[in-house]
């Protein structure tokens, strides 16, 4: 049965009230927050913040979660949204952290998915996204309101959960990997060339544009502090490239490319890699290590971001040109496994998560009253 019929037979002589997600949920605020350098890999408590990772990192410190509930939460300025349902920390600032009145938390968290429009540029989004209309089944009748929510939210979990185990599985593999980067460029000081990143990258510039350029649909990518890269009509760099985002969430994310292409200007483009080095081996040691070292040595503001001196000084081993060759293609040849779009895991991931997306689509396909858009 398609998600339409199925919908159309749950509702039969029931009536769907579209409120704005505000006013089904109160915001809680966090007992605590941590800022970025608070962040580790392990710990007692996990930390969720607004980026783009599920759990940000874990704590032991000695500070009081956000008790144990079903949460929606929302990114202020990602626009990342997240249902958690344990005991966490908030990871600095930004994060807007939502429980329903009355509805389905999970159902809330699906609806918020299906309905909200990212705005895709940087700012505060809560004013907007706190309107965005949910489709409440059944608002006069409370109990079949929640059985009708309760069905939605099981057969949209069916497909969740499958992604899920996809993306564990993915995850040992990325872990195998990162094993495995290790050992090939767990250089031990003394037994290899070390210099810094000013030294063997002879061009390290800011990007051009401000996030008013944000838009989708251009011809050349453009690059800023997000994960992902939109697209615009203009270019100001013709280059093979590596980009680092310089501040935000994403602080220190690495994207590559060779070619046309224009950056945001709190991005930071390096180019013109000494003969000493090739780019792939620049690109590999910059993934594995420069993250780490950037929340260690990032100034502090509202948003963690880093500085020309701090880029400038990371340190970066200069084995042979043969060795860096041999090191790529085999680190290559592991990213394939775990990273490529159009095989393997990932690309599973991504067909399933698109099946999830229609079903969901479906499933709230509520009508909706005169004078509201559909």
């Amino acid at each position: 049965m398609s998600g339409a019929n199925f919908m159309n037979k749950l509702l039969v002589g029931v009536t769907v009230e579209w409120k704005a997600l505000g006013t089904v949920i109160k915001t809680v605020t966090a007992p605590a927050k941590l800022k970025s350098e608070s962040y580790r890999t392990k710990g007692r408590l996990p930390i969720v913040d607004q980026g783009i990772e599920f759990i940000a990192g874990f704590t032991d410190e000695d500070v009081t979660p956000v008790e144990a509930g079903e949460y929606v939460i929302f990114g202020d300025h990602s626009e990342h949204i997240k249902y958690v349902d344990f005991p966490f920390i908030q990871g600095a600032d930004g994060l807007k952290i939502l429980r329903p009145i009355s509805a389905n938390a999970k159902y809330i968290y699906h609806a918020f998915l299906n309905f909200y429009t990212k705005e895709l540029n940087y700012k505060r989004h809560w004013s907007t996204a706190q309107q965005t209309l949910i489709p409440i089944p059944c608002p006069g009748n409370p109990q079949k309101s929640l059985e009708i929510q309760a069905e939605i939210v099981r057969i949209l979990d069916a497909f969740t959960e499958l992604t899920a185990e996809l993306t564990t599985e993915l995850t040992t593999r990325k872990k195998q990997y990162s094993y495995y980067r290790d050992q090939l460029l767990g250089f031990e000081v003394g037994g290899v060339e070390w210099k810094t990143l000013g030294e063997i990258v002879s061009t390290i510039t800011t990007g051009k544009l401000n996030a008013n350029a944000m838009t989708e649909g251009g011809a050349y990518p453009f690059f800023t502090c997000d994960a992902n890269p939109f697209r615009i009509d203009t270019f100001a760099f013709d280059t093979e490239a590596i980009i680092v985002s310089g501040n935000g969430s994403h602080v220190g994310h690495i994207n590559y490319y060779k070619g046309k292409f224009n950056a945001y200007q709190r991005t930071y483009v390096l180019a013109d890699c000494a003969q000493e080095i090739t780019m792939g081996f620049l690109l590999a040691h910059l993934k594995a290590y420069l993250r780490p070292y950037i929340i260690q040595h990032s100034k502090k503001g509202s948003v963690p971001y880093i500085t020309m001196p701090i880029l400038h000084n990371f340190k970066v081993p200069v084995p042979s040109l043969d060795r860096q060759l041999e090191i790529t293609s085999i680190l290559d040849k592991f990213d394939a496994l775990t990273t490529s779009l159009t095989e393997g895991l990932p690309r599973e991931i991504e067909l399933r998560q698109k099946q999830y997306e229609y079903y969901r689509e479906m499933l709230l396909t509520f009508p909706k009253p005169d004078g509201v858009e559909a």
